[in-house]
C-alpha cells in the first residue's frame, strides 16, 4: 500500500470521527490504567460494568490497595482471569504508592515495570492518558492492519512498528482508536462488513464480502 492511499484512509476515518475515544470509562490516568489492565481477554462493556461499582468506592492506588486482593475480587469477579488480575492490580498499586507517590508514570519503562502491565497496556496509557504517539496493537488492530494491508506483519510488535512508521504524523495520536473501532464494528473477524465500509475502495483485501 502506498503513502497516498494510507493518507486518504486516515483522512476518511478522521472525517467520520474527528475525536475518537476509548470505550473504557475512566476519569483519570489511574482509572484508565486499572481498566486497561482488567480488559485483557475481556470486553470493554464487561470491564465498565465492574469499574462502575469499583471506582466510586476506590479509585486511587492507596484506596484499591486497601481493599486487598480478596476485596478487589468482589468487584471484578465477573471479568475473565479476575484472580490473577486482582493480584496484579494490588501489586501495581503498592508500587505506585511506594515508588511513584501514587502518580501513574508517563513513560514506558516505569509503566511496564508494573505487574500486569505489558507493552499493549503501556501503549494505551501513554496514548490515551498522556497524548503520546503510541500504538496499542490488539486483535482488532492486528486484523485491520493485515487485512487492509495498511501495515501487514506476522506479530503485534511488527505491526506496531510498521504503523508507527507508516501512519502519517498528523493522524498518529488518534490512529489507534480509529483502527480499533473500525475492527470492532466494520472490519469484524468472521465476515467483514465491506459493503458499509468507508474505506472499501482503498482497502487491499482480496476476498471482500458483499
Amino acid at each position: 500500500m502506498n503513502a497516498a492511499k494510507r493518507h486518504e484512509i486516515f483522512t476518511r476515518l478522521r472525517d467520520a470521527n474527528p475525536n475518537p475515544e476509548t470505550e473504557l470509562e475512566y476519569s483519570n490516568p489511574f482509572e484508565l490504567l486499572v481498566a486497561v489492565t482488567l480488559s485483557a481477554q475481556a470486553t470493554d462493556v464487561g470491564v465498565n460494568k465492574a469499574t462502575r461499582k469499583l471506582f466510586p468506592v476506590a479509585n486511587t492506588p492507596a484506596a484499591i490497595y486497601a481493599l486487598g486482593v480478596d476485596g478487589l475480587k468482589e468487584y471484578i469477579k465477573t471479568i475473565g482471569l479476575y484472580n490473577s488480575k486482582a493480584e496484579n492490580v494490588i501489586k501495581a498499586c503498592k508500587m505506585l504508592v511506594e515508588l511513584h507517590d501514587s502518580v501513574v508514570p508517563d513513560n514506558r519503562e516505569d509503566l511496564e515495570a508494573l505487574p500486569g502491565v505489558g507493552r499493549k497496556t503501556a501503549n494505551v496509557v501513554l496514548n490515551t492518558a498522556f497524548g503520546q504517539p503510541a500504538m496499542a496493537v490488539d486483535t482488532h488492530i492486528f486484523r485491520v492492519s493485515n487485512r487492509t494491508k495498511i501495515a501487514p506483519g506476522k506479530n503485534v510488535v511488527e505491526v506496531e512498528k510498521k504503523l508507527m512508521r507508516f501512519v502519517p504524523k498528523e493522524f498518529l495520536i488518534d490512529a489507534h482508536h480509529w483502527l480499533i473501532l473500525h475492527g470492532r464494528y466494520t472490519c469484524v473477524a468472521r465476515k467483514p462488513r465491506c459493503g458499509s465500509c468507508l474505506i472499501e475502495d482503498l482497502c487491499e483485501f482480496k476476498d471482500k464480502a458483499e
